[in-house]
C-alpha cells in the first residue's frame, strides 16, 4: 500500500486538506498540531477535505476528520465539505457516521488547490512511529493472525 501523506493549503482562510495513499497514526501527531494552528487563525473561513488520491484512512484519521467537523459546527457554524468519489472510502466514512457531521461531495471533478499551493505536514515524531513499529512488531511475534493483520502497517511505517 502507498504510504499516507497530508497536504495543507490555505487561500483567504479556506483550508484544503489533501489526503493522498494510505493515510495512518504517524501523522496523526502533526497533523493535530496543524488542525490547532487552522483554528487560531483569526482568518479562518471553512475547511474542505479533498480525498481523491486517498486509498486508505485509519481509525485515527478518521477521528481527526470528526474534531474538525464538530469544532466547525460548534463553533464556527458550518459543515466541512469532503470531496471522495472513492466507494470504498465513502462506505467507511458512512460506516463511522460522518456523513452526519460532513458534506460529502462524490464527484472528482472538483477543483481545489493547486499542487504548488499545498505544503506537506511531515511526521514531527520519530519516537512516536518508532514506539508504534515496536508495539506492532510485538504484537506480531505472538502469533501468525497478528502477523498477518500488522504486516502491511508496520511496512507502510518502516518505509516512511
Amino acid at each position: 500500500m502507498q504510504p499516507g501523506h497530508i497536504f495543507v493549503a490555505q487561500q483567504r482562510g479556506i483550508n484544503v486538506i489533501k489526503m493522498v495513499g494510505d493515510v495512518r497514526l504517524t501523522l496523526c501527531i502533526s497533523f493535530d498540531s496543524f488542525i490547532e494552528q487552522m483554528f487560531s487563525d483569526a482568518g479562518f473561513v471553512s475547511v474542505v477535505f479533498d480525498l481523491r488520491q486517498a486509498l486508505a484512512l485509519d481509525s485515527t484519521t478518521l477521528g481527526l476528520m470528526a474534531k474538525i467537523a464538530i469544532t466547525c459546527e460548534r463553533d464556527f457554524h458550518f459543515v466541512p465539505t469532503v470531496v471522495s468519489p472513492d466507494e470504498s472510502i465513502n462506505r467507511v466514512l458512512e460506516s463511522m457516521g460522518l456523513e452526519d457531521i460532513f458534506e460529502i461531495v462524490r464527484s472528482a471533478d472538483t477543483t481545489m488547490a493547486k499542487p504548488e499551493e499545498l505544503t506537506r505536514i511531515e511526521t514531527e515524531t520519530t519516537q512516536a512511529k518508532d514506539k508504534i513499529i515496536e508495539a506492532h512488531k510485538i504484537l506480531m511475534s505472538l502469533n501468525d493472525e497478528n502477523k498477518a493483520e500488522f504486516r502491511d502497517l508496520v511496512e507502510c511505517l518502516e518505509q516512511e
